[in-house]
C-alpha cells in the first residue's frame, strides 16, 4: 500500500482523471496536493473528457496508450488515477502502460498510514487497507481454487491467492475485535464526560481548513499543524472556558475530503462517533478558497451519510486572506475568523454560548440553614419540585440550568441530566 521508495524518497507521478462534469481541473488540483502530501512529485496531468467510465481501463485503451507514451517520455514511475479502480482496471492499465498504477483511494490510505500515531488510528487504517485490498487480490483465485477439487488438493495445497485471502480475512476479524474494545473505552469516557456535565463541541470540516490551528488557539495546545492534507487523524479533546465561565470539551476530528473512501469511513466509525454524540458542531470552512462551496457540500454530504442531526455554526476561517467577505453565504449561525491571526475569536466563543442546546438538570440540594441565600437563589433561578426541612438542612429538589447546577456543586446530593 505504501508508495514505492526511491533514492530521495519521492516518486515522479502522472495524474489522470475522467472529467464528466467540468470539475476535472479542480479535482486534479486536490489530487496533486494529496500526491505532494504522500511524497510524490507531479510531473504531468492528463484529463480525459468523456461521458462514461471505461469498464476495462477507466480511460479507454487509446488514452491508456497515450499515457504509456507520456510516462516513457517523462520517465514517470507512478500513475495516479483520480477515482477508485477495480482490480481488473489496475491490471489492464499496468499491462498497457508498463508503469505502476494506483488510484485515489490507495493514495489516501497511504497518507493515513503515514499520519496515524495512536494504536487506534493505526488499527483503523490497517482495517481500511485490508478491506480495500481483499477484492483486489490479482490472479484467478476462484478458477484456481476449482482445479483438482478433490482429495489431496486441500489444506497445504491451496493456492497462495486463497492463503492471502484467508490471512486477510483473519486479520480483519482480529482488528475489528480490538476496535470493539477501543470503542467500549471511548463510550465509557464519553459517559464520564456527560456525568461531569461538560457539553461537547466538535470541530468538523474539509481537510486543511484550519481546524487544528483553531483548536490550538482556543485551548493553548500544540497539536500538529501542517500545510498538508490530513495532518490530524487521531481525535483530540481539550477543555475550553467560555466567556460566561461555562466549561466545554472541544474535540478536533479528522478532516473530510471529496471521494472519501467508504472503507475509511467504516474503519473510522468509532472515531467519527465523537461528531455524532457532540452537542454542537463547528463547521470550519476555508473561505479563501475558490472551491469553498464544493468543500462545504462534501462535508455536509458526509455528515448526512452518518445521520448527524446537530446544531451547526459555520465558521468561515482565513478571512485575513480576503479583501471582502460579502460573497460568503450568511448561513445562520455563522462567524468570520482567522485562526492564524486570532481574529473573531471572541465572536466565536459568544456564538458557542448562544447555540449550545439548553441542558436542564433535575437535582437534589442539601443546603445548611446558615446558607439561606442559596435557597433564595435556587428559588429564583430554578423550578422547585419538592422541599423538605430537616434538622440541620433544607432539602430542595429542583430543575435548574447548567450555570446554577455548576455554581452550587458543593450542595448537590443527586442529579439527573436531560435536554
Amino acid at each position: 500500500m505504501k508508495l514505492h521508495e526511491v533514492e530521495n524518497g519521492e516518486e515522479r507521478a502522472i495524474l489522470v482523471t475522467v472529467d464528466m462534469d467540468n470539475t476535472g481541473e479542480r479535482s486534479l488540483d486536490e489530487l496533486e496536493r494529496l500526491a505532494y502530501t504522500a511524497g510524490a512529485i507531479v510531473i504531468h496531468r492528463i484529463i480525459q473528457r468523456k461521458q462514461t467510465i471505461d469498464s476495462g481501463t477507466y480511460v479507454g485503451r487509446g488514452k491508456a496508450k497515450e499515457i504509456k507514451y507520456a510516462a516513457k517520455e517523462l520517465d514517470a514511475d507512478l500513475i495516479i488515477f483520480d477515482d477508485e479502480l477495480s482490480a481488473a482496471q489496475i491490471k489492464n492499465l499496468e499491462d498497457i502502460i508498463g508503469v505502476r498504477v494506483i488510484d485515489r483511494t490507495a493514495l489516501i490510505l497511504d497518507i493515513f498510514a503515514k499520519r496515524a500515531n495512536s494504536k487506534e488510528g493505526k488499527l483503523q487504517v490497517e482495517l481500511a487497507q485490508l478491506r480495500y485490498r481483499l477484492p483486489r487480490l490479482t490472479g484467478m483465485g476462484l478458477t484456481l481454487s476449482r482445479l483438482g477439487g478433490g482429495i489431496g488438493t486441500r489444506g497445504p495445497g491451496e493456492t497462495k491467492l486463497e492463503t492471502d485471502r484467508r490471512h486477510i480475512r483473519q486479520r480483519i476479524f482480529e482488528i475489528e475485535k480490538e476496535l470493539k474494545t477501543v470503542k467500549m473505552r471511548r463510550d465509557s469516557l464519553r459517559e464520564r464526560r456527560k456525568k461531569v456535565g461538560y457539553p461537547t463541541v466538535a470541530l468538523v470540516g474539509y481537510t486543511n481548513a484550519g481546524k487544528s490551528t483553531l483548536m490550538n488557539l482556543l485551548t493553548n495546545s500544540n497539536i500538529l499543524v501542517e500545510d498538508k492534507l490530513f495532518a490530524t487523524l487521531d481525535p483530540t479533546s481539550r477543555k475550553v472556558v467560555l466567556k460566561n465561565g461555562q466549561e466545554i470539551i472541544l474535540i478536533d476530528t479528522v478532516g473530510f475530503i471529496n471521494k472519501l473512501p467508504h472503507d475509511l469511513v467504516e474503519a473510522f466509525k468509532s472515531t467519527l462517533e465523537e461528531v455524532i454524540f457532540a452537542d454542537l458542531l463547528l463547521h470550519v470552512v476555508d473561505g479563501s478558497l475558490p472551491s469553498f462551496m464544493a468543500q462545504m457540500k462534501t462535508v455536509e454530504k458526509v455528515l448526512d451519510s452518518m445521520g448527524v442531526k446537530k446544531p451547526i455554526i459555520t465558521v468561515y476561517n482565513k478571512i485575513d486572506k480576503l479583501e471582502s467577505t460579502t460573497f460568503l453565504p450568511r448561513i445562520k449561525p455563522y462567524v468570520f475568523i482567522s485562526a492564524a491571526k486570532g481574529i473573531g475569536i471572541d465572536e466565536l466563543l459568544i456564538a458557542i454560548e448562544e447555540n449550545l442546546p439548553e441542558t436542564i438538570y433535575q437535582v437534589t440540594f442539601l443546603i445548611p440553614y446558615e446558607d439561606m441565600k442559596v435557597v433564595s437563589s435556587i428559588y429564583d433561578e430554578g423550578n422547585i419540585l419538592r422541599e423538605h426541612y430537616g434538622e440541620n438542612y433544607i432539602e430542595l429538589e429542583a430543575e435548574v440550568d447548567k450555570i446554577t447546577y455548576m455554581r452550587y456543586e458543593k450542595y448537590r446530593k443527586t442529579s439527573q441530566k436531560y435536554d
